[in-house]
């Protein structure tokens, strides 16, 4: 489980001479800061294993993935992503700035002039795709993000790590959503009783 995680975190150095469509960019750029809120089944393939799940994200800065069949949670509050072991209680911690996710829940996402190296695009009939990392990681891993063209939305997105480990998460049925809960991008630990072994939680 620890892996999925880690895959969650790394982005990749690659060929910074590749070409990149200025067209496809801006394209890409306009419709992730439009995007205020989503929600819509995940499948994620790792390690030869598939799992699936749901997906939901609120901007700025929050992110949600429920696993279906393993007692995990990924949430992201707007400052840190969480790794949520609910059969161990345990979490880890990370900087959300450090993570894939991190670009796509920005407050204001600018692929041209910020932090983010876009190091290629490929056109594809009715998809493309922008190869990118952050700049300060390089060497670290990839991040490949894929875009239906018509509509435009978020197809899927692929993490290569240092080693050349790939995490892929495609999206499916994804609607706008705006109105969680207020407590849904948050870890709910609930205390129950004391034990002589220390506080017991339960979800």
């Amino acid at each position: 489980m620890k892996k999925i995680f880690a895959l969650f975190l790394v982005l990749f150095a690659f060929n910074a001479n590749a070409a990149v469509d200025d067209g496809l960019l801006h394209s890409a750029e306009k419709y992730l800061n439009s995007i205020t809120g989503l929600t819509g089944k995940f499948i994620q393939t790792a390690n030869g294993k598939q799992e699936q799940g749901i997906f939901s994200m609120l901007r700025p800065g929050r992110v949600r993935l429920d696993y279906d069949n393993m007692p995990v949670q990924l949430i992201a509050d707007g400052t840190d992503l969480y790794f949520f072991d609910k059969s161990l209680d345990q979490i880890t911690t990370v900087p959300l700035t450090s993570t894939p996710a991190g670009i796509l829940v920005r407050k204001n996402i600018d692929l041209k002039n910020a932090d983010i190296n876009v190091l290629e695009s490929v056109d594809y009939k009715n998809a493309f795709a922008l190869k990118m990392n952050i700049k300060g990681q390089e060497g670290l891993g990839y991040m490949n993000v894929v875009f239906d063209k018509k509509p435009l939305k978020l197809n899927s997105w692929t993490v290569v790590d240092a080693t050349g480990a790939t995490t892929d998460v495609k999206f499916q049925g994804l609607k706008e959503k705006t109105n969680f809960d207020k407590d849904y991008f948050q870890i709910q630990r609930h205390k129950t009783i004391n034990t002589n072994s220390g506080d017991d939680y339960y979800e």
